[in-house]
C-alpha cells in the first residue's frame, strides 16, 4: 500500500464519518441553542429541559435520516472492500 492510497482511504473515512454525524450534531446543536435562548429569556435553569428535547430530536433524526446514514456507511464499506486487491498489492 502506498501513501496516496492510504491518504485516500483515510480522507474517505473522515469524510464519511462527517457526513454521517452531521445531521445528528447539527440538529442537537440547533435544539440546544433554542433551549438555551429560551432558558435565558425565561430564567428557567432546569437540567432536564436541555436534555429531553435533544434526546427527542436526535431520535427523530435517527428515524428520518437513519436509512441515508446507513447507505453512506455501506457505500464506503463497499468502496473499501473493492480496494482490497490494491491494498494487498495484486491490483
Amino acid at each position: 500500500m502506498n501513501e496516496q492510497l492510504a491518504l485516500h482511504l483515510a480522507s474517505g473515512a473522515m469524510l464519511t464519518a462527517a457526513k454521517i454525524a452531521a445531521p445528528i450534531l447539527l440538529s442537537a446543536m440547533f435544539v440546544g441553542l433554542l433551549v438555551s435562548i429560551f432558558q435565558s429569556v425565561t430564567m428557567i435553569q432546569e437540567m432536564t429541559l436541555t436534555f429531553v428535547p435533544k434526546l427527542v430530536v436526535v431520535g427523530l433524526v435517527f428515524g428520518l435520516a437513519g436509512h441515508w446514514m446507513l447507505g453512506q456507511f455501506v457505500g464506503y464499506v463497499h468502496e473499501l472492500f473493492n480496494s482490497v486487491p490494491q491494498l494487498l498489492g495484486s491490483g
